[in-house]
């Protein structure tokens, strides 16, 4: 199924999906993965529960959290993705719509809902993260 206004994801909440245009493309990545952490508003709780666990809770603390959780449950998708954050922006770029696929059917029922996230962020310790 082809990412497209006739054919989108379900849901991708709190992520935004967006076909790279030629001129921004790095490597082979067509895809970009982001989350406007700082100023989107539907995103505070998300801040906040991050930092209730320790966390800094901007978009490279989103990204290493992301990661982890990709090194443990699908590290041949870590060959497809590539992360690009900074403190204000989540980003990662994919290199297929199959990689979107499958980085959303991982990552996105953890983050788009509070409960799972604070459960996810409450097996974690701070002391082996960075951001």
């Amino acid at each position: 199924m082809p990412l497209t206004p006739a054919a989108p994801m379900p849901t991708t909440f709190p992520f935004k999906i967006f076909a790279l245009p030629a001129a921004m493309r790095v490597e082979d990545f067509q895809f970009g993965i982001t989350a406007d952490v700082e100023v989107d508003p539907a995103l505070e709780g998300h801040f906040y529960l991050f930092e209730k666990h320790g966390y800094g809770g901007g978009g490279t603390s989103w990204e290493e959290h992301i990661l982890t959780i990709l090194e443990e449950a699908a590290p041949d998708l870590l060959e497809h993705v590539e992360g690009f954050s900074t403190e204000a922006n989540l980003l990662f770029y994919a290199d297929s719509e199959a990689a979107v696929r499958e980085f959303m059917a991982r990552i996105q029922p953890i983050f788009a809902d509070l409960g799972s996230l604070s459960k996810y962020l409450g097996q974690t310790d701070p002391s082996d993260f960075f951001a």
